[in-house]
Order: C-alpha cells, then sequence, then structure tokens
C-alpha cells in the first residue's frame, strides 16, 4: 500500500522534533555536567530556567508542541477525508520548511525578528492550510 503523500510533511516534523531533542540533551547534559549542577536542582521547570544558561532548544522543543498541532490535525484530516489537493499540500510542505527555519534560528543565533519571521509566516501557511482544507471540504475547490 502506497502511503498518501500526506504522511511525509508530517513525518518531516517528527525528524525535526528529534532534531530539536537531540540538541535540547547534547547541551543540557553537558552544562549540566561542567557546571556541576544535579538533576534535581532542576526538577521544575521554573528551577531549570534559573540554573541553566542556555534555554533556546528547550524553548524551541516547547514551540513544535503548539503551531504543529494544528498541522498534524489537518493532515490527519486531509488524509481521513481523501483530499488530493496540490495547493493544500504545498501549504503543508510550506509549513514544514518554515518550522525548520525557526527551529535552526531559535537553536543557533535567535534573533528575535528573524525567528519572528519564520513563525509568523509558518502560522499564516497554516492557517492558509486548514482554509484550503475547508475550501475542499464545502466543495468550492
Amino acid at each position: 500500500m502506497a502511503a498518501s503523500p500526506w504522511v511525509w510533511p508530517m513525518l518531516a516534523m517528527v525528524g525535526l522534533v528529534l532534531a530539536v531533542w537531540m540538541r535540547l540533551y547534547l547541551t543540557r547534559i553537558p552544562e549540566m555536567k561542567r557546571r556541576h549542577i544535579h538533576p534535581q536542582k532542576v526538577a521544575s521547570n521554573r528551577a531549570m530556567v534559573e540554573a541553566l544558561e542556555d534555554q533556546r532548544a528547550a524553548d524551541n522543543f516547547r514551540n513544535l508542541f503548539e503551531l504543529p498541532v494544528l498541522f498534524h490535525a489537518a493532515c490527519l484530516a486531509a488524509i481521513a477525508t481523501g483530499v488530493d489537493s496540490v495547493a493544500a499540500l504545498a501549504l503543508a510542505w510550506g509549513f514544514v520548511a518554515t518550522r525548520v527555519a525557526h527551529s535552526w534560528i531559535h537553536c543557533t543565533y535567535n534573533t528575535v525578528m528573524h525567528r519572528f519571521q519564520a513563525y509568523a509566516l509558518g502560522g499564516a501557511l497554516l492557517f492558509a492550510l486548514w482554509g484550503v482544507l475547508g475550501a475542499v471540504w464545502a466543495g468550492v475547490l
């Protein structure tokens, strides 16, 4: 059975989450070792923020469970209803691309306005995706 084309952008997002998750632990554990921070001293999010200097990957990891939830819901809804729209699929891939850019900016040099531009464009693409899906389901497209 061939996979729906909607599966591939979802898998790409999962790959992004995995990459950020790995980055999180590849930065957090060495910092804790270097600064001799006992794991129990960072048992809460507040303690973690106060104790650790580099929160970029952790902040980005949390971001990947905000708007992307609507992305995954859109893709699953498109699969379930048999949506075959090149425009909708292009919007899905555009959203993935902006999330990759957002994560890269957030986890590296972290210039807020660059990050915001990627985030805002991704949000616009995501809501446009939902608009196209709605139009397809309504029979307009």
